[in-house]
């Protein structure tokens, strides 16, 4: 039975879970992703994982919160006064807003806190601090020409 390689394209179906047990993605609903292995198309551990796997083989692997979405930074948790909110909508805890950075970045923040004079809001992925855990089945290996 072939086994998967660098430049094979390969269809996997997954699971992705917190430390918790949360499912936080997967191609339960979308079917098989298809990818090119060497091609960077999702993490290192995991495509090293893949490397080497035999179609219906089924593996466990774990990417680290520090090589996957980093650690969760406090310093990325801001105060916003209301004044310098959107006047069209009024916030909500999970609305979605965007800022500059002082050197001109644009990042995204998710309003976490509301309160009378303004609101909190974290710019930290929703997944940094989480180590990930990855349930693969390789479902399919398309070999390089």
């Amino acid at each position: 039975m072939a086994a998967a390689k660098k430049g094979d394209t390969v269809a996997i179906d997954y699971v992705v879970r917190t430390g918790d047990g949360r499912v936080v993605g997967g191609t339960q609903e979308q079917g098989p992703q298809t990818l090119t292995l060497g091609s960077g198309d999702i993490f290192p551990e995991v495509e090293q994982a893949l490397d080497g796997m035999a179609e219906g083989e089924e593996k466990a692997v774990t990417v680290g919160s520090d090589a996957a979405f980093g650690p969760r930074r406090e310093e990325m948790v801001v105060q916003i006064p209301r004044e310098q909110l959107p006047e069209d909508q009024p916030p909500q805890p999970g609305m979605s807003l965007s800022a500059r950075t002082q050197d001109g970045q644009t990042i995204n923040l998710v309003i976490t806190e509301v309160g009378e004079n303004g609101v909190v809001a974290d710019g930290n992925h929703p997944l940094a601090g989480e180590d990930l855990h990855f349930g693969l089945t390789l479902v399919e290996i398309k070999e390089a020409a």
